[in-house]
C-alpha cells in the first residue's frame, strides 16, 4: 500500500532561508560528489560504496522518526539544491523528494528512484513500496549508484567498483540465508502490522496471513473495523502464525492490541524499522533482522 502523505512544506520560503547564507555541510568547490538520498537506508549503501570521495546528507535519520509524518527543513531544500546524485525510494513512500526538487530547480542531478529500478509494478492496484527490504533491489540499486558515481568522479571508478563488488558480496550472502531459512520454513505463517518486511518474508517462503484490511488500514492511518482486528487477533491467539513482524515505528491502539495478543499468546514478536538503527550499517541492520526471524521461527 502506498503511503499517501505528500508533506506540505513551504517551498518559497524554504529557497529564501537557503538563498540567504545556510551553510551545508560540503562547500563548492571541494572536488566531492554531493549525495542527498532520502533516508539513511539509502545513505548508507552510498556511504559504502562511494567512501571518502562523496559527502552523503540523509534526510531521514532518527530511528524514532515516524517516516509517515516527517517534515523537511531548510537545510534539506538547500541539501537537494546542491546535490549530484539524489536518491529516493519512489513508489509513493517520500513524495517529499519530488516536492523538495521541484523547490531547487536542480536539474543537473542524477535522479535515482529505487523503485523504478527495482521493476516492481502494482500487484491488483498495489504497490508494497518497502523495496529496501528486498535484496534483488538493493542488488539493482548498488550497479545503478556506482554507474551514477563513476559518471560523476570518473577518476575515482577503481574504488567504487571495489566496494561496490565487496558491498554486493555481502548482499549474496543475505539471499544465501533466506535461501537456507526457506528450505526449513516455507509455508510456515507470519502475521505483520504493516508490509514493510514482506520482501524478506516472502523471500523465506513464510506466508502472511494477516487480513490485508488490516495492513491497509495501519498502513495508511485509518481504522481498523472490529470485524477485520478480531480476525487478525484470532490469528495470534489461535496459533496460526509462527511470528508476529512488528513495525516499532509507527503504533496505534490497534498494533499494540495485535502486540498484545502474541505476547499473551506466546508467539514470537520480530521488531521491524523503515529506517537504519542507529550503530547498525545495512548489511549488519539486515543480519540482524534475519536472526530475529530465524530465531523466532526456530521457537
Amino acid at each position: 500500500m502506498q503511503k499517501r502523505s505528500v508533506f506540505a512544506i513551504a517551498l518559497t520560503a524554504l529557497t529564501a532561508l537557503a538563498l540567504t547564507g545556510c551553510s551545508a555541510g560540503s562547500s563548492a568547490g571541494d572536488g566531492k560528489i554531493r549525495v542527498v538520498a532520502s533516508t539513511n537506508v539509502y545513505g548508507d549503501i552510498a556511504s559504502t560504496i562511494a567512501g571518502n570521495a562523496v559527502e552523503v546528507t540523509s534526510l531521514m535519520s532518527d530511528p524514532a522518526q515516524d517516516p509517515h509524518s516527517f517534515e523537511a527543513s531548510a537545510q534539506s531544500q538547500l541539501a537537494v539544491s546542491k546535490a549530484d546524485i539524489l536518491i529516493e525510494n519512489g513508489g509513493g513512500y517520500d513524495d517529499f523528494m519530488g516536492t523538495l526538487r521541484s523547490g531547487s530547480k536542480n536539474t543537473k542531478a542524477t535522479v535515482l528512484n529505487v523503485v523504478d529500478i527495482s521493476g516492481k509494478k502494482a500487484d491488483n492496484g498495489e504497490l508494497n513500496e518497502h523495496v529496501w527490504y528486498d535484496f534483488p533491489t538493493i542488488e539493482k540499486f548498488t550497479t545503478a549508484l556506482t554507474d551514477a558515481l563513476v559518471k560523476a568522479d570518473p577518476s575515482q571508478k577503481a574504488t567504487f567498483t571495489k566496494n561496490a563488488d565487496a558491498f554486493s558480496g555481502k548482499l549474496a550472502a543475505l539471499q544465501n540465508r533466506e535461501a537456507e531459512l526457506k528450505t526449513k520454513y516455507a509455508g510456515e505463517g507470519a502475521a505483520i502490522t504493516e508490509p514493510v518486511p514482506l520482501y524478506l518474508l516472502d523471500a523465506i517462503g513464510l506466508v502472511n496471513k494477516t487480513p490485508e484490511k488490516f495492513s491497509a488500514a495501519i498502513e495508511g492511518g485509518t481504522d481498523v473495523s472490529p470485524l477485520v482486528l478480531q480476525e487478525t487477533l484470532a490469528l495470534l491467539s489461535g496459533h496460526q502464525v509462527k511470528l508476529l513482524a512488528y513495525n516499532e515505528q509507527t503504533s496505534g491502539p490497534e498494533t499494540e492490541r495485535v502486540l498484545a495478543a502474541a505476547k499473551q499468546a506466546g508467539i514470537p514478536v520480530v521488531p521491524v524499522t523503515e529506517t537504519l538503527p542507529k550503530g547498525k550499517d545495512y548489511i549488519g541492520w539486515m543480519n540482524a533482522n534475519l536472526d530475529a526471524v530465524e530465531s523466532a521461527l526456530a521457537q
